[in-house]
C-alpha cells in the first residue's frame, strides 16, 4: 500500500492562490476544496492583494501566475520566501509560457516547480491535486539509472514506498538494451518513466540518455517522460537537459516530496495523454467496407 506523502502538513492549511484570472483562481480553489478538509484558500488577483495575505498569517502552499496586473509573480515568490517562517512553503508557478521560462532558466531558487497552462485545466487540476495530496500511480514501471548504489538504494525506497516498480540499472547502456527489448517486444517490462542521473560511469551521460530515446527510438514526452537529476548548477546546463528533450529537472540534494511529486505528475499527464488518445480512436468511424463485387 502506498505510503501517505503530504505537502500540506497544517490541519487547517491556508492556501494562497495569486492569478489575474478569475477563473483560474476558482479552478485551483476548487480542486483544493474537494482535495483538503479544512483548508482556507486566499484568493488574490495581484501581488498587492497577496502581500496583504501574506501579513494575516502563515500560507501552507503557494500558486502564483507569472504575468500580474501590478508586476512579476516571481516577486511573491521571494516574498514568500523572505517572510519569517515561510522558509519552506512550496511556490508553485502556473503560468502559459513556463515551458519557454523553464528552458531558458528564467525561474529562481524561490520557485519550487511550474505548471505550464497550455496543458489544459484537466492537466493543472491534476497537478494541484499531486501537490496538495499525490495519488498512487501503482504498478507504473520506472527505468532508473544511476552509477551509485547507495544512492539508488535510498531513491528507490522514495519511490517503492508509492508502489512504483523500479528496474535501477548502472549505465545508459543497460538502459538502451532494456529499451531496445522492449521496443521489440522481448521485455516482460513496459517502461512509463525514465529517472536518469545526468553524470553517469562510462562514455555516456544522462543527456545521451534523453537524446536517444528522443531521437532513435523517436519516443515523444507523453509517450516516455523522463526526468533528469543533477546537482549542476549551472543554468545553461540545466536549460540544455530540457531542450535536449528532458520533461523535467530534479536538482539535488533529491527531497522526497519533490521527486514523488514530479515522477507522479508526469505518469498522471502520461496517462491522460494515452486516455484521450484512446477515446478519439474510440469515436472515430470504422473504415468503410469495399463495395461487393458485380455478379459476372
Amino acid at each position: 500500500m502506498a505510503q501517505t506523502l503530504r505537502h500540506l502538513i497544517s490541519d487547517a492549511p491556508r492556501v494562497m492562490v495569486v492569478d489575474g484570472s478569475k477563473l483560474v483562481r476558482k479552478l485551483i480553489a476548487d480542486v483544493l476544496s474537494s482535495e483538503v478538509p479544512g483548508i482556507e484558500v486566499l484568493g488574490c488577483a495581484s501581488i498587492a492583494e497577496a502581500r496583504v495575505a501574506l501579513q494575516s498569517g502563515e500560507v501552507h502552499l503557494v500558486t502564483t501566475a507569472l504575468a500580474l496586473p501590478d508586476g512579476d509573480g516571481l516577486e511573491i515568490a521571494r516574498a514568500v520566501r523572505e517572510k519569517a517562517g515561510q522558509a519552506y512553503v512550496p511556490v508553485i508557478v502556473v503560468s502559459g509560457d513556463a515551458q519557454q521560462h523553464l528552458e531558458e532558466r528564467r525561474f529562481t531558487e524561490f520557485v519550487t516547480d511550474y505548471f505550464d497552462k497550455s496543458l489544459g485545466h484537466d492537466a493543472l487540476a491534476a497537478f494541484i491535486r499531486g501537490y496538495v495530496q499525490p495519488e498512487p500511480m501503482a504498478g507504473a514501471t520506472i527505468l532508473y539509472v544511476e552509477d551509485s548504489r547507495v544512492v539508488a538504494e535510498t531513491t528507490k525506497r522514495m519511490l517503492e514506498r508509492q508502489d512504483l516498480n523500479v528496474i535501477h540499472v548502472l549505465r545508459a547502456e543497460d538502459a538502451f538494451a532494456l529499451l531496445t527489448a522492449e521496443s521489440l517486444g522481448l521485455s516482460t517490462h513496459r517502461f512509463d518513466l525514465v529517472l536518469t542521473d545526468v553524470t553517469l560511469k562510462g562514455e555516456l551521460s544522462g543527456r545521451d540518455i534523453v537524446q536517444r530515446i528522443r531521437i532513435d527510438f523517436a519516443y515523444g514526452k507523453r509517450r516516455l517522460p523522463i526526468l533528469v537529476m543533477t546537482g549542476d548548477s549551472n543554468r545553461d546546463n540545466q536549460s540544455e537537459l530540457l531542450q535536449a528533450g528532458a520533461n523535467d529537472l530534479v536538482l539535488k540534494p533529491i527531497e522526497e516530496r519533490l521527486l514523488v511529486t514530479k515522477v507522479l505528475f508526469q505518469l498522471r499527464l502520461a496517462r491522460m495523454e494515452g486516455d484521450r488518445d484512446a477515446r478519439r480512436q474510440q469515436m472515430e468511424p470504422a473504415p468503410a467496407m469495399p463495395s461487393a463485387l458485380p455478379a459476372a
